[in-house]
């Protein structure tokens, strides 16, 4: 049974727009901050044209900054919607991944890139009959207090059926949309328990992201799994290294992962490589470089990384180096192959666009847009085994 935590994009996200959860791109944070934001806007009026990556910067259209913001401006002066008129213009860059977003959309972001969401506390999965199960609810959420638990069948949200739904959108109905996205915002769930059925009404609440997670399998290898790269999370990996120490092997587990701060998966890659090359990008022509931070938590535990189609942006940047760089062997499926960098720029209603600046490539020079990472060893089924058995042959186990 596969499973998804509440964590994930708020309800928009479902269109297949990144935005910065998803790659915000090496200068997100810089220019959430309000730094770098002269050169990002530079760059988006003169896509990159360095010598390594030429070819990168034509890889995808980029919606160019100032069309963005003179027809948001004429909008909003004719009374009209510029957030409306700004996403006309990002729509027929055909630029995927730029895109424009209202002031409270993109403050759910920010929050979720906090580490903080609002929810239930439920975990579900889908079964291959389509119905939908509670894998777990989270100590201390509302779910949890409501007495809910894993293996409990959840059969509606809000009167709508749960059976055959994606479990991204039963993720985004118990998140919740516009309003109801708000902690107290409520609820209603019917769920199954041994042939009783009951409904129930749950409150949401603000709830701390658990991005890491890692366990310490019986034959000492250690599951590190990151569900995404919020604040914080790059040190939380670096912990779990620490913890790991002693034992036959780490499998970090990054399926699923739909990105996030690029900062947090450099952090990250510094657990393992000791200083060195994470990844290179451009921006206004220019190549620059992310450096792993001398003192690496671990260098000789074999390390295995697990990806799959879902494994995309910043995980991907960190699967790159670890493989490039020798580190660990990566067995999965083929990552996404979402290279590309965004940058914010508010409009004059407050609204945020989101536009692509740059592009990405792993420490050997490869590209990741478009192209993704190929595993070392592709599996397809039993991946955790197979990555298993990997880390047996590299010493990680008897």
């Amino acid at each position: 049974m596969s499973g998804s935590s509440l964590f994930v994009p708020p309800h928009r996200f479902r269109r297949g727009v990144a935005l910065t959860l998803v790659f915000g791109g090496v200068l997100a944070t810089g220019g959430i901050a309000g730094s770098w934001g002269d050169e990002a806007r530079n760059s988006a009026r003169n896509p990159p044209r360095s010598a390594a990556g030429s070819d990168l910067a034509n890889a995808a259209a980029t919606a160019d900054r100032q069309a963005v913001e003179d027809a948001a401006a004429h909008a909003s002066a004719a009374g009209q919607s510029g957030s409306q008129a700004a996403e006309e213009v990002v729509s027929r860059s055909g630029d995927r991944w730029s895109a424009v977003y209202s002031e409270r959309e993109y403050e759910d972001v920010r929050q979720t890139l906090d580490g903080w969401y609002v929810g239930v506390g439920l975990w579900v999965g889908s079964g291959a009959d389509g119905r939908i199960d509670v894998t777990r609810a989270r100590p201390g959420s509302p779910a949890e207090r409501a007495g809910i638990r894993a293996g409990d069948r959840l059969l509606s949200v809000d009167d709508t059926p749960a059976d055959g739904m994606p479990v991204t959108e039963i993720v985004a109905r118990l998140r919740g949309d516009g309003q109801d996205a708000r902690a107290g915002s409520s609820v209603d769930l019917v769920l199954r328990r041994d042939g009783r059925t009951w409904r129930e009404t749950l409150h949401r609440a603000r709830l701390a992201a658990e991005s890491v997670t890692d366990e310490r399998e019986a034959d000492g290898t250690t599951v590190i799994r990151v569900r995404s790269f919020t604040k914080g999370s790059g040190d939380e990996v670096r912990h779990a290294v620490t913890r790991a120490r002693g034992g036959s092997g780490v499998l970090l587990d990054l399926r699923g992962n739909s990105g996030g701060l690029v900062s947090e998966a450099v952090t990250a890659a510094s657990a393992f490589l000791d200083g060195g090359l994470v990844a290179t990008y451009d921006v206004r022509g220019e190549e620059r470089s992310l450096y792993a931070r001398k003192g690496a938590v671990d260098t000789r535990t074999p390390l295995v990384v697990l990806v799959d189609s879902g494994t995309m942006s910043s995980a991907e940047l960190l699967t790159g180096a670890l493989q490039d760089r020798g580190r660990a062997v990566v067995v999965g499926t083929r990552t996404f192959g979402k290279g590309s960098v965004q940058m914010p720029e508010e409009l004059p209603d407050g609204s945020v666009a989101e536009l692509t600046v740059g592009h990405y490539r792993t420490p050997s020079g490869r590209a990741v847009d478009g192209r993704g990472i190929t595993p070392d060893l592709v599996a397809r089924e039993r991946a955790v085994e197979r990555a298993g058995t990997v880390l047996t042959g590299l010493g990680g186990g008897s």
